[in-house]
Order: structure tokens, then C-alpha cells, then sequence
């Protein structure tokens, strides 16, 4: 089995969480910020909305620069964040399921402003930077919209959301 057989089917579940997760964002809400230090839920959810464009960024470059005037791209509706989403996940699977172990295997590095910040295999890079980064923001997102009363949709599992309904089925 190759690592991009290996990969898709962690890659498209956690691909379908994510969007039920984005389906959740609140328009009226993407300026909200728990603490000085945290990202907006729009800046926040837009990152995790983005995150799977670095499949793309990892697999079509060897060296990846990143200068300290970029500007990230941050939505201003949920529509927009699932469109996004949509598109950099399609654009993703599809890059995952062409790339041969070959390409897997040569080094990934990621600058800021010329300085050397990670250098690993794609696919330890696609695994870490991207996969687990996004889950990573994920939850962080979701903490965000339970702060704002939002419903939560389970991942691995019920959420105590979900875990209302399956309570009152009990009964």
C-alpha cells in the first residue's frame, strides 16, 4: 500500500469533521476573540477554512518562503469559509492521491524571511504542519463557538451536544 492510499481515508474524515465544524461558524460573530493573544473566530476559522492548501504548497514546491508581509486570506462569511474550504480540500485529495512515494519522501522546507524554520519529508510535513495543525485549530475553533453558545458537532464521537439528543431518545 503507498502513503497516499494510507493517507486519504484519515485525509477525508478528517476532511468531512472540519466542514461540519465550519458549518457551525456564526456570520455576525468572525470578530469575537476570547483573550488579546487569540487569533478572531474569523481569522481563526479562515486559517482552518485555508489549512488544507498547504497539500498543494508541500507537494508542488520543495521550499516554501514565507515573507513577513504576507497577508492571510480571512473570510468575512461562513459561506465563503466552506467555498474556501471546499476548494483547498478537493485541490488537496486530489494532489494526495497522485503523489507517488518518491514524491513523499523528498524534503519539505519551510522559510519565514529566509530562515530555515522546519525541514522534513512531505510526508511528514503534510502529517504534522498540515493534518495535525488543522485538527489542532480545529478544536481550538471549537472552543470559540461553545464560548458563544454554539452547537457543537461531534467528531470522534458525541459531543455533549449531540449526546442531548441521544438521551432524550433513551426515554
Amino acid at each position: 500500500m503507498t502513503f497516499s492510499q494510507t493517507l486519504l481515508p484519515e485525509f477525508d474524515e478528517e476532511m468531512k469533521n472540519t466542514r461540519k465544524l465550519l458549518e457551525c461558524v456564526p456570520d455576525g460573530k468572525f470578530a469575537y476573540q476570547p483573550h488579546p493573544k487569540s487569533m478572531t473566530l474569523g481569522r481563526l476559522a479562515s486559517h482552518v477554512a485555508d489549512l488544507p492548501s498547504w497539500v498543494a504548497l508541500t507537494l508542488d514546491h520543495e521550499v516554501f518562503d514565507l515573507l513577513p508581509d504576507f497577508k492571510p486570506w480571512i473570510g468575512a462569511f461562513r459561506a465563503e469559509l466552506l467555498d474556501m474550504f471546499d476548494k483547498c480540500g478537493a485541490e488537496a485529495r486530489a494532489k494526495i492521491a497522485a503523489a507517488t512515494d518518491g514524491e513523499w519522501a523528498k524534503i519539505w522546507t519551510f522559510k519565514f524571511a529566509g530562515k530555515e524554520v522546519v525541514s522534513s519529508p512531505r510526508s511528514t510535513v503534510v502529517r504534522s504542519t498540515v493534518m495535525n495543525h488543522l485538527i489542532h485549530h480545529r478544536a481550538q475553533l471549537g472552543v470559540f463557538l461553545r464560548l458563544n453558545d454554539v452547537e457543537i458537532p461531534g467528531m470522534y464521537g458525541p459531543s455533549a451536544d449531540e449526546m442531548k439528543f441521544w438521551q432524550t431518545q433513551s426515554v
